[in-house]
């Protein structure tokens, strides 16, 4: 055994890996360097990242005015406490009211998602008293900690369960998943039954402050709702005087094409949660924004929420290089021109393959669903089998992807496809030759009905 293979050992031995029982994690693979939308591990062998690592590296590797001002401002001012100003946070304060959309101008600064969610929270409840319950959906993920994760849908809810570490208040509501309806309907016949139910939760639950959504579902689909959803969704808050969450943590930063998710439907939220490309995760920073409604309740009362690292300077020093750099690569026109050659190379390699149900997404942020028969659209894994002992399909197909040099995150169905913003046509074009060869193996446990693949996202425009 090389040395450096016992060292990696040894780290994997003493360090705790996430969402995972630790016998599966013993020898990880050694990233030393990365440039662009490629990593390399240890050996110098590249891959291509095509998913972003985690959906937050929306910018690529190595950005030099992101490092730069990161770098300035560790040689300046590294930290200071929360409640002094410095010129870091107060430049990303200002950064952040050029992309948000108009009336959520006043943030708190934390360092994860999950953190800008528990602040929401926080905040709802206090200004929403008595009322506090709050709504969210089963297919989602809102982080980590004991608020967050009690109003996460996938199952790693059920593990912060079992330890009793979850809060009270949560209720689930129907998903907006066309190619699996929760009411077996069909769009637009459906009337968009998944969004008039929540009024229905709301009447007959009581005390609810308030309703929490990722405005296109993250890791659990790229759920993309039909154009009525947010419009209908945001009447019923006003109507019972609910607040709107959006959790634009993963969908936020032009990944969609937008800054902000939320805006393709001309919808304002009263508030934004975001973090991964805010500072194009080369800082851990998050912020909670909120509307003015939010905002004026705490004038008088106490905002009883804070940390060490709240409002750091060097994690804020990344956000307005972030911004500027994303409106950058917009501007080029690069995001717009790949996204669609994406798109149409995407809905041909499923056509190709058997094992592809559904097809949908929007700019860089896409799903194939993976499924047994097109016809039936019986899946291979179900949510309960995500955190068994069973080797997962859509894992089988990232990890024959990942041996040929492309990193694709799965989830128990599906393959999340969300190449950095700076990926170019030919880029995307290596990266679906290799999950051209690696979809076979789905292929040959599919049963090949004749039936088109599903493009779910279309037929709801």
């Amino acid at each position: 055994m090389t040395n450096t293979a016992q060292r990696v050992q040894e780290y994997a031995a003493h360090s705790f890996h996430t969402w995972s029982r630790q016998k599966g994690w013993k020898t990880p693979l050694l990233v030393n360097d990365a440039e662009g939308v490629y990593f390399y591990d240890h050996t110098g062998k590249a891959y291509i990242d095509f998913s972003s690592q985690l959906m937050c590296s929306n910018l690529g590797h190595k950005n030099k005015a992101v490092i730069e001002a990161i770098v300035k401002q560790a040689e300046k001012l590294p930290y200071i406490v929360p409640s002094f100003a410095n010129e870091a946070t107060m430049a990303a304060v200002e950064a952040l009211r050029t992309v948000m959309p108009k009336g959520l101008d006043k943030f708190f600064f934390s360092t994860s998602g999950t953190e800008a969610n528990e602040a929401a929270v926080k905040m709802v409840r206090q200004a929403c008293t008595p009322a506090y319950k709050v709504i969210s959906r089963y297919k989602s993920y809102h982080g980590s900690t004991a608020a967050s994760i009690s109003l996460t849908g996938d199952p790693r809810r059920w593990y912060a369960e079992q330890a009793r570490f979850t809060i009270p208040g949560v209720c689930f509501a129907p998903d907006s998943h066309c190619y699996r309806c929760p009411f077996e309907l069909a769009y637009p016949q459906c009337g968009v039954q998944c969004g008039k139910y929540l009024d229905y939760m709301i009447r007959e639950e009581g005390n609810v402050a308030a309703i929490i959504v990722e405005p296109i579902v993250g890791t659990n689909g790229r759920l993309i709702p039909p154009p009525e959803y947010y419009p209908m969704l945001r009447r019923i808050c006003d109507e019972h005087k609910v607040l709107l969450i959006a959790d634009e943590v993963m969908s936020g930063w032009f990944r969609t094409g937008t800054a902000f998710a939320i805006e393709h439907w001309g919808v304002t939220p009263d508030f934004i949660t975001t973090a991964k490309g805010a500072s194009a995760a080369y800082t851990p920073v998050a912020v909670t924004a909120t509307s003015e409604r939010v905002a004026q309740f705490f004038e008088e009362e106490v905002f009883c929420h804070g940390h060490t690292y709240a409002f750091h300077p060097l994690s804020a020093a990344a956000i307005p290089a972030a911004i500027s750099e994303l409106k950058k690569v917009m501007a080029s026109g690069l995001p717009q021109r790949v996204s669609a050659h994406l798109k149409q190379r995407l809905y041909a390699l499923a056509e190709k393959h058997i094992c592809v149900g559904d097809v949908r997404g929007i700019g860089h942020f896409w799903a194939l669903e993976l499924v047994k028969n097109r016809k039936t659209r019986e899946p291979f894994d179900v949510k309960a089998d995500k955190f068994s002992t069973k080797a997962l399909m859509a894992g089988r197909v990232a990890g024959d992807a990942m041996q040929r040099g492309v990193y694709i995150s799965p989830w128990y169905d599906t393959l999340v496809i969300a190449p950095p913003l700076i990926i170019t046509e030919e880029q995307v074009d290596e990266a679906l030759a290799v999950l051209d060869k690696s979809l076979e193996i789905a292929d040959t446990e599919a049963v090949d009905t004749g039936t088109a693949v599903c493009h779910s996202t279309e037929y709801q425009k």
